[in-house]
């Protein structure tokens, strides 16, 4: 593997993707870890499937047409569940559903054959390109700048929405910019691990960070490195076994999540224990 990784340019864009989505994923994962956004998260990713149909169907590169449809449901979400005061799981799930099926309507509009969709149901960062870093990147540099700019409004977010609104914070502006960045985060992720696997990759590091320390700044920097390792571990599966890169990253990483709620157990009965030994004592 690290031979390859010398050798073959396509091995060394899929270790250089891991390290740029890493980064979101240790940003945008606690965000979502810490405001329950899991649901909204899921529907904003499969919404985005049809702009990758509708950018079938039009000629142009279906990731665009995904980014386009990703923002629009992430602001759509947030604005519906406002003024009907109802919750967003509601409005997720219609744009979880419509999303989809107007993705296959797309591609089944498409002229020719129908294209191939598994690289963006289940990802393939063994075939990210340059263009693909590039645009990695740039995002990588708009979510990390706002996430630190808005470092201390953020928190005060996330910590208690009305008492953010109580310090003056505009909550309405935070809560659009977090719907965006997840928008934003997503797409970058299809790429690597698709639409249907993306929420393991984007959650999972930040809840086993989560269940080790209450400090924002340690698990964001923390679910970095979970989802750093993840990523270069499924890849070295992938390349060495043969399977989907997508799939053995989700995996491995659902497997670190697992262990790491067994380890909490462990730590937190044996510490019970203890406590109790001194009140006996």
């Amino acid at each position: 593997m690290l031979r390859a990784l010398f050798q073959y340019s396509f091995i060394q864009n899929a270790f250089l993707c891991s390290i740029l989505i890493s980064v979101v994923c240790g940003i945008v994962g606690t965000i979502i870890i810490q405001k329950k956004l899991v649901m909204l998260s899921g529907g904003i990713a499969h919404t985005s499937f049809g702009g990758v149909g509708f950018g079938y169907l039009i000629g142009i590169e279906p990731i665009l047409g995904a980014f386009a449809f990703a923002i629009a449901a992430a602001l759509g979400i947030g604005y519906i569940s406002k003024k009907s005061h109802q919750s967003s799981d509601v409005a997720t799930g219609i744009f979880w559903s419509a999303g989809m099926a107007s993705g296959i309507l797309f591609i089944s509009f498409t002229p020719g054959y129908p294209p191939d969709m598994t690289s963006y149901l289940f990802g393939d960062i063994l075939t990210v390109s340059r263009i693909d870093l590039l645009l990695t990147l740039i995002l990588d540099f708009i979510i990390a700048f706002l996430s630190f700019s808005f470092y201390n409004c953020l928190k005060a977010y996330l910590f208690d929405e009305e008492f953010a609104a109580v310090l003056k914070i505009r909550t309405n502006i935070i809560n659009s910019m977090i719907h965006i960045i997840i928008a934003l985060t997503i797409v970058i992720l299809i790429r690597a691990v698709g639409i249907i696997l993306v929420l393991a990759l984007l959650t999972a590091p930040s809840a086993i960070a989560a269940l080790f320390s209450s400090n924002l700044k340690t698990i964001i920097l923390s679910s970095m490195l979970i989802s750093l390792l993840s990523c270069f571990i499924g890849l070295w599966i992938s390349y060495s076994v043969g399977i989907s890169s997508g799939a053995s990253i989700v995996l491995f990483t659902a497997f670190l999540y697992l262990t790491a709620q067994i380890v909490k157990k462990v730590i937190t009965a044996r510490s019970n224990r203890q406590i109790q030994n001194q009140g006996i004592s």
